[in-house]
């Protein structure tokens, strides 16, 4: 097996253990950025499975594929006609939340965002 195509089998590991964790409640959203060929079959898996799903082009070869609950997916295409690097703090903040990641870490990173060159903690306390 070539390093090209393992990294493939683990990439496909990863998106079963991820369809899993939404199957069972854990994750209501999931984001999987992949190259068009990729997010072009494993959107068949999904739509076999009755699991929604978009996908947002990222480049010419890759697209982020976005997938779980409708009313998630629904408020995330409100926001996703832009590249990520590009939504606002609150848009940025609520990405995160929706998918899972740290509310702390998120509201480090949202303090961060909205006041450039002050401290979290400084955020914080004014």
């Amino acid at each position: 097996m070539s390093a090209e195509e393992f990294s493939r089998y683990d990439s496909m590991k990863l998106f079963l253990h991820q369809i899993y964790e939404f199957q069972k409640g854990v994750r209501s959203l999931v984001l999987c950025t992949m190259c068009r060929t990729c997010a072009s079959l494993l959107s068949e898996r999904l739509e076999r499975l009755g699991i929604a799903y978009r996908i947002q082009s990222v480049t010419d070869s890759k697209v982020n594929l976005y997938f779980g609950n409708r009313m998630c997916l629904e408020t995330v295409a409100t926001f996703i006609h832009k590249p990520l690097n590009e939504l606002s703090a609150e848009e940025d903040f609520m990405l995160g939340a929706m998918l899972g990641y740290d509310i702390a870490g998120q509201c480090e990173r949202y303090c961060k965002r909205k006041s450039p060159g002050v401290s979290s903690e400084q955020a914080a306390v004014n």
